[in-house]
């Protein structure tokens, strides 16, 4: 991998400034002409519509836009915005840096131009293994317990909890993270300086000393409705795996649901009410290509390691699922009130009268029947759990 030289890691914190995230015609031309070439285009006056023009998909820039985008160049200061992003203890990370992390380059033209990281970790390594877990800004409390549930879990089998440090269930989740002394990560719709919500300063400092905070947006940037749609793709390309716990039918959740499925990432939902408009997108995201997740362990099965199971769903066991099959003939054969003699016993369950006899005294030293006189009836209390043994034997 070729280092970044400065020139490169200068133009590219200017084109940050340049194109609001996701911008494809961007993204294209970046590839054709690199970043310092792309700068020198949109900044020189004599720089020839005619080679931007050229650019597949490109021409239908007009010359307000092409003004904008030149306008924006010539007030970029990379420098001043590299050195505040050294102020807060980050970095900018590009493409080619050791720290980059390659599975944003399925993206393509919508790659990220760079990411202004604040925090101590490598955004790469934690991007390994980490999923993302998103949902409705105004969750209910069920939503927020299984948001909180997932990220406390994911956390303590290792895992990186992603999310976007909104209210609702990213904040749960961010926080059932650091609860067990985890990791996560919190990608923002504006500058890794700019504490949004409000409401979530004390959560976004918190990450931003134990995890991380990511942007696409250079240091003093804000939100705009646009920028948190379009953040959603980065949280999906960065993660193995996208769970959407609440989401209404036009949730921006289910926005970074698609993308992950477009990537090829494993979607995942958290079912609720039937009758819950909050839980409407993910119910419609079950019905097609999502799958059903309750708590960490099947989020980890679906996209952990090999082995990585969770473990076996069943109820509780009772006495008599432990006994073999004709004991178990045996005891039905037995009315529900009163007695039975052996040989009606032996005939109801189609068996011999010696076989039934043999399996009415285990079934009395288990304690499931009583012997009155001639008859056998059931027990009137219940046989203990551990009374049965496995196989009659």
């Amino acid at each position: 991998m070729t280092p970044v030289g400065t020139d490169e890691r200068l133009a590219r914190a200017a084109l940050t400034r340049v194109f609001e995230p996701g911008d494809e015609r961007g993204g294209r031309w970046l590839r054709r002409f690199g970043a310092v070439a792309l700068l020198e285009l949109l900044t020189s006056p004599d720089a020839g519509r005619e080679r931007l023009m050229g650019v597949p998909g490109a021409a239908e820039v007009g010359a307000e836009r092409l003004g904008g985008y030149r306008i924006r160049a010539g007030a970029a200061a990379p420098e001043r915005d590299l050195a505040a992003i050294a102020a807060l203890g980050g970095r900018f990370v590009c493409p080619g840096d050791t720290e980059w992390p390659s599975q944003l380059d399925d993206l393509a033209a919508a790659r990220p131009i760079g990411l202004w990281v604040r925090g101590g970790p490598d955004l790469r390594i934690w991007s390994l293994r980490s999923v993302a877990v998103v949902g409705a800004r105004a969750c209910t409390p069920y939503g927020a317990h299984m948001a909180a549930s997932l990220g406390s879990g994911l956390a303590e089998r290792g895992w990186v909890v992603t999310s976007g440090a909104a209210f609702g269930v990213d904040g749960a989740a961010h926080r059932g993270a650091l609860s067990a002394g985890g990791a996560t990560v919190a990608v923002l719709a504006s500058g890794v300086d700019k504490v949004y919500p409000p409401g979530h300063a004390e959560l976004i400092g918190r990450v931003a000393r134990q995890g991380l905070l990511v942007a696409e947006l250079p240091p003093g940037d804000h939100p705009t409705r646009s920028r948190f749609v379009l953040r959603n793709r980065v949280i999906a390309a960065l993660t193995r795996g996208t769970v959407v716990v609440e989401a209404e039918y036009r949730s921006g959740s289910l926005v970074t649901a698609r993308c992950a499925q477009r990537l090829g990432r494993f979607t995942m939902g958290v079912p609720g009410p039937a009758t819950s408009g909050l839980s409407a997108g993910v119910h419609e995201l079950l019905r097609g290509e999502g799958v059903l997740v309750t708590d960490a362990a099947e989020v980890v099965e679906l996209v952990g390691d090999i082995g990585e199971l969770a473990p076996p769903r069943r109820g509780p066991v009772l006495a008599r699922d432990l006994l073999d099959p004709v004991s178990v003939r045996v005891l039905e054969a037995l009315p529900a009130r009163g007695a039975a003699a052996g040989r009606e016993v032996a005939r109801e369950a189609g068996t011999t009268a010696d076989e039934a006899l043999g399996r009415l005294y285990e079934l009395h030293s288990l304690g499931f029947v009583e012997r009155r006189g001639d008859g056998w009836r059931l027990a009137s209390r219940p046989a203990p759990a551990g009374a049965a043994r496995r196989g009659g034997t």
